[in-house]
């Protein structure tokens, strides 16, 4: 026998409705030529009852007629008698309006099999089944009706339902899971918890949770009043056929957020990688707005920002070297990895420090209900992953680690490079503990290391260490706050012990640590606050040469250690103005207070900064020595014109206070951080955007188009043969310019399907200037230049075709214009020699990049109760083997100067990867 809702439709005849044994108000009006939705509109507002239905229908609908102290019930036997609607009236006083079928009010004995607290699950069994005619080859809707709130609460328009979307099988929340009423086109999303918090008029509706590879559910739900739901998700057996899930694919249309890239890590390994390893920072590479400087570089630029510009954050820890083994792989083991967040505008206020995006990566938590684990062998690199419940359904833990051994591959090159080392590794720890249904704890920890030396007996060295506790507590349905604490640290070390007398040890770090309280709090169906307060404490270690050994004569050189308090508050407010229009507003105050103890140089006012214009050095035993402070303004709105087309606008303005010196366009592990201090200001930038959102082909077909502006100010460049390391005076060395970045980003995705993937354009510069000689010398006399890492155009297509179950291939091809450099452009003599001139500042272009990569991967049979599930990955990277330019560097030979092309990968590099899953 079926089950179906508390409310059941069955076929009826007649148009009287089903009438409590009750008195009804009396009704008296003149209801001649008005619409049926006007009739219930009034008899609403005159007796207090709650009338459901169709708007639309009804307002077609005409009525005449008159009542004179007459019930409620008779005036709608009346009115309603030759329009074909039908009504029923419950105890609740509800009155149900329907065209087909009518409703019964009343239940069979027996019905309610359990209630516990304010949800109850009905049984539905003793019911009859009055609609199994009527039944659609659809996604089932559940067994079971839930019932949330308490029946005692009457007349409340709206109420609030959260709860947690979760994996059945094991047991961890499900992110981007959409949670969506249909009938009311009203939905949302689970955060990287998989807590959802939606505001619904109180009555009947079905509720369609949908999530990319799970089963669908439909829930049907019956609200009296604020309350929980939780979900549970069964996870789903791709088919061949296009699924539209259009709650979900209809997110870049209705979120209000612009700007905004989401990737799993299903996606993720669609992208064919080097090595065969699916790779984070690769596959963000792939999307709009989003560039590198070369192959094999650590970092990437976003919208004109350079690397430094970038907010990379795991598990809420900031990671400040997000690569390993010279760039061709990121810091991040893919198999933990569930979900990323890439923020190009419009950035949530939450977030502060850079310039111009963050990147949010979550890790999983781990299975809470049983052991599995997963082990990989590739060309180069080994993991290892396992996770499990410590208590089941309560505690889990996840734990992954990563290792190289790519020696062998470095024997391959040629003489004297066949003599270097390199290896690699990283560990990941998470733990998540439920305590109750308003308190969660999460706690994780992250540790990278890198070592190298090429063909010397200088070895180089870096690391990340990243520990962050999280306590999630729920203070109603309404208010929920998250608690953060926990410290990052990133460190280099270049160590040379050869030569005993000489034998150094170069080294630099940087640690801060971290304090977050951020709340969520929704005030009604329009209304949801998002505001906190979070402070970063900075202490960095600038650079050390010390000796190494007691032969060594190298003379210590030490530069003052740093340390400084970026703290800030922040209001936002989630306003949905109408179904059609929508707000994101907010403010984030920030406060930078360098510190003491501190020598600071001072210089000579209205001259640029050199050794030669310092006129002193003050001396500061502690406090504060400096403070910057602004608000930061995040404001993004958008207008639906329907379920397929959107427009939106956003305005971001934002300051950073820590910045990197380097003198390569790329992250390299000599990098050095450097806080503001009173010769070093902020640097600022403020991004207005415009983009455009349309879906085609039942939401299976993503179009968008993002328009981008911004100005940059004090933004960090160098003067020429500029001095980085061991420089007790950086500010001498450094220009902050004007700069200004613009650009477009065209993007089409198909998500699902057999074939599936996504083609993105984008144009994008970013110009700098130099212009006011009492700052600094003038760069290309006061003109605009191009930044290294300025790359106008940049496409790139990645497709995916599953022939079966277990047979798939990808493909990712890419093209972009070569970065700026500087080249000579002729000879003079000067002094009696012979000296090379150099063109203006980043003036010409290495040759443009074009790669294309292939994969296929192969997956072992999908049995259930198979022990192990296997997988291969095999592929070619530059499958034309074409030798793309990372640079191009000159050197004088026998009087002449020789100019020299350095391509990273110049051939075919074919690659082989294995997983076994347990």
């Amino acid at each position: 026998m079926r089950k179906s809702l508390l409310i059941f439709i069955f076929f009826s005849g007649c148009s009287l409705g089903v009438i409590a044994q009750e008195t009804r108000p009396l009704i008296s009006g003149d209801f001649q030529g008005i619409s049926a939705a006007e009739m219930f509109r009034r008899m609403e507002s005159a007796t207090g009852y709650r009338f459901y239905f169709d708007v639309q229908h009804a307002s077609q609908i005409t009525v005449n007629t008159t009542a004179n102290a007459e019930p409620l019930d008779r005036v709608l036997t009346k009115a309603l008698q030759a329009t074909g609607l039908k009504f029923s009236i419950d105890r609740e006083h509800h009155v149900f309006i329907t065209s087909r079928y009518q409703v019964i009010t009343t239940l069979a004995a027996g019905y309610y099999k359990e209630n516990r607290g304010n949800i109850m699950v009905i049984d539905e069994e003793a019911v009859p089944d009055f609609t199994a005619e009527t039944k659609k080859p659809e996604t089932k809707v559940s067994e079971k009706v839930v019932v949330i709130g308490e029946k005692k609460v009457r007349n409340k328009p709206h109420a609030i339902i959260s709860g947690y979307v979760k994996s059945e099988k094991s047991g961890e929340p499900v992110i981007n899971a959409s949670v969506f009423i249909e009938k009311l086109q009203r939905g949302t999303v689970t955060d990287q918890y998989g807590h959802y918090l939606l505001t619904v008029p109180t009555g009947e509706h079905i509720f369609s949770i949908q999530s990319l590879g799970m089963q669908d559910q439909k829930l049907k739900v019956i609200i009296y009043s604020d309350g929980r739901m939780d979900v549970e998700l069964k996870d789903a057996v791709a088919t061949l056929k296009e699924v539209v899930v259009s709650a979900q694919k209809v997110a870049n249309v209705t979120r209000v957020q612009m700007g905004l890239e989401k990737l799993n890590i299903a996606t993720i390994k669609k992208v064919p990688a080097l090595f065969g390893e699916a790779d984070v920072i690769k596959a963000v590479l792939t999307l709009p707005g989003v560039k590198s400087v070369g192959e094999a570089s650590a970092g990437f630029n976003v919208r004109g920002g350079s690397t430094d510009q970038n907010l990379i954050l795991l598990n809420d820890g900031t990671i400040y070297n997000p690569s390993h083994f010279f760039g061709m792989f990121s810091a991040f083991n893919p198999e933990i990895i569930k979900d990323i967040e890439l923020y190009k505008s419009s950035i949530p206020v939450k977030f502060g420090g850079r310039l111009s995006s963050v990147l949010n990566i979550t890790t999983r938590e781990g299975n809470k209900k049983e052991f599995t684990g997963l082990a990989g062998v590739g060309v180069i690199t080994s993991r290892f992953n396992i996770e499990g419940p410590l208590v089941k359904n309560r505690t889990s833990f996840i734990f992954g680690a990563r290792t190289t051994y790519a020696n062998w591959l470095l024997k391959l090159l040629p003489d004297p490079y066949d003599r270097s080392k390199a290896s690699f590794s990283d560990l990941n720890l998470g733990i998540s503990h439920h305590i109750n249904d308003q308190n969660d704890i999460y706690a994780s920890g992250y540790y990278s290391t890198d070592q190298f030396n090429l063909a010397s007996d200088t070895t180089y060295a870096y690391s990340n260490r990243s520990a962050n506790l999280k306590w999630k507590h729920s203070f109603g349905n309404k208010l929920t706050g998250y608690f953060t604490t926990g410290f990052d640290q990133y460190e280099y070390h270049v160590t040379s012990k050869k030569n005993k007398i000489n034998a150094y040890r170069l080294a630099f770090d940087v640690t801060q640590f971290n304090l977050k309280a951020d709340f969520t709090h929704t005030l009604n169906a329009r209304h949801t606050l998002d505001y906190g307060l979070n402070a970063v404490y900075y202490k960095l270690n600038p650079g050390s040469f010390t000796p190494v050994g007691t032969g060594s004569l190298v003379k210590d050189d030490i530069v003052s250690r740093e340390q400084a308090l970026e703290s800030a508050l922040y209001l936002g407010d989630r306003y949905n103005i109408s179904q059609q229009l929508s707000v994101n507003a907010g403010i984030r105050y920030a406060i930078f207070n360098y510190l003491g103890p501190q020598d600071v140089n001072l210089y000579a006012a209205g001259v640029p900064k050199t050794e030669t214009s310092i006129t002193g050095t003050k001396h500061y035993n502690g406090g504060v020595i400096q403070t910057y402070q602004a608000p930061e303004y995040r404001l993004s709105v958008r207008y639906a014109f329907n379920n397929t087309f959107s427009v939106k606008a956003g305005y971001n303005s934002s300051r950073q206070y820590i910045h990197m010196l380097s003198n390569t366009t790329s992250i390299a592990p000599t990098d050095i951080w450097k806080l503001s201090d009173p010769n070093i200001k902020p640097q600022q930038g403020d991004q207005v955007s415009l983009g455009f959102y349309k879906n085609l082909k039942s939401n299976t077909i993503e179009l968008s188009a993002e328009f981008y502006y911004k100005r940059l100010k004090n933004y960090l460049d160098y003067k020429p043969g500029a001095t980085l390391v061991l420089n007790h005076h950086i500010e001498t060395d450094v220009i902050q310019a004007a700069g200004k970045a613009y650009g477009a980003e065209l993007m089409l995705k198909k998500p699902g399907g057999k074939l599936n993937g996504w083609i993105s354009y984008t144009y994008s510069r970013i110009l700098l200037k130099m212009d006011d000689p009492t700052i600094s010398e003038l760069i290309n006399g006061g003109k605009y230049y191009p930044a290294n890492y300025d790359k106008p155009h940049d496409v790139t297509l990645v497709g995916n075709y599953k022939v079966n179950h277990r047979l798939s291939f990808s493909a990712n091809v890419t093209y972009s214009t070569g970065r700026p450099i500087t080249l000579p452009i002729g000879r003079y003599y000067y002094a009696g020699s012979e000296r090379v001139l150099y063109s203006d500042r980043n003036a010409y272009r290495i040759p443009d990049y074009f790669r294309a990569d292939v994969a296929m991967n192969i997956e072992g049979n999908h049995k259930v109760k198979q022990k192990t599930h296997n997988s291969w990955t095999i592929g070619l990277y530059n499958i034309t083997g074409r030798k793309n330019p990372y640079s191009v560097y000159f050197v004088s030979q026998n009087g002449f100067v020789r100019g020299y092309k350095l391509s990273i990968f110049g051939s075919i590099l074919p690659f082989i990867n294995y997983n076994i899953r347990f």
